[in-house]
């Protein structure tokens, strides 16, 4: 299960109290689906999606349940102690693992890891100044598959005003990539694009995401994720110069050359291998 989490590129949110959308997000075509307790419930319907969730739950196949996962309510909330005994009966039943909100400690997520088990992975999701002072030692505690920053958290937590394009956010995106890449973990995941009926907007903030070292993102709506997944999957183009480089440098003998009057070397390959690791990717979802 953590394998599916580390190589997914999408992950669509359903509410909890609305189980009847959990089938309907399974057959979006999105990557993993995160059924959600916290921020798209109110606090009068905590318990009721707790409840909803786990007869949702027995309903599916172990297939469609390997490729969900449930976002807890924070520590420090009412909610947490109650939210872990629920999460231990659900991954029991062979749900991937759990989205961490507002995680700033290795002991909040050691908690949650002792009541999800050792089997479920684990997802922080970076969403405060505190939690991002913590990057580090968030990637580096057990079971942690893939780090995600919830920007619109973050913004509020830090008392910014982003433009439009959020470029004052981008020193703080480049951060939760190099902590993900300095614990030689999964490429993390960039936050929701809340305009959804703006396939355009989703479009660029993919294509931001990609370009900036995420391996994915968070989606609200269906109609994201094709979007998403446009954006991330290579085209048929980009896959034919990745072979062409790979050949060119098996030519070589692995030494620099040049192919099509640019130099080959090491990054060039490494790029290229990258690229068709994607389309692979791409092409076990689409079979």
């Amino acid at each position: 299960m953590t394998d599916l989490v580390r190589n997914a590129c999408s992950f669509l949110f359903v509410p909890a109290t609305q189980p009847d959308r959990l089938p309907k997000a399974l057959a979006s075509g999105a990557d993993m689906v995160i059924a959600d307790w916290e921020d798209a419930v109110a606090p009068a319907d905590k318990e009721r999606a707790r409840s909803a969730l786990a007869g949702a739950v027995a309903a599916l196949d172990g297939a469609r349940r390997a490729r969900l996962l449930v976002r807890i309510n924070a520590e420090g909330t009412p909610w947490f102690a109650t939210d872990l005994q629920a999460l231990q009966q659900l991954m029991a039943q062979g749900l991937a693992g759990a989205v961490v909100p507002k995680a700033e400690s290795a002991q909040t997520l050691q908690a949650v890891a002792r009541a999800a088990g050792p089997q479920a992975a684990l997802l922080p999701l970076v969403e405060s100044v505190a939690g991002l002072y913590a990057v580090d030692v968030l990637a580096a505690a057990p079971q942690v598959a893939r780090l995600a920053f919830g920007h619109l958290d973050f913004q509020v937590d830090a008392g910014m005003a982003c433009g439009p394009d959020e470029a004052e956010l981008l020193p703080m995106r480049m951060a939760v990539v190099l902590a993900a890449r300095r614990a030689g973990m999964a490429a993390p995941l960039d936050g929701v694009t809340v305009d959804t009926r703006n396939p355009e907007r989703m479009a660029s903030d993919a294509e931001r995401a990609r370009r900036m070292g995420f391996g994915g993102k968070l989606c609200i709506h269906p109609a994201q994720v094709p979007v998403l997944h446009a954006a991330f999957d290579p085209g048929e183009a980009a896959v034919a110069h990745a072979r062409r480089v790979q050949q060119a440098m098996q030519e070589a003998g692995g030494g620099v050359c040049v192919l099509d009057g640019r130099m080959v070397d090491a990054p060039v390959l490494a790029q290229a291998r990258q690229t068709l690791e994607r389309h692979a990717h791409a092409q076990r979802r689409s079979a």
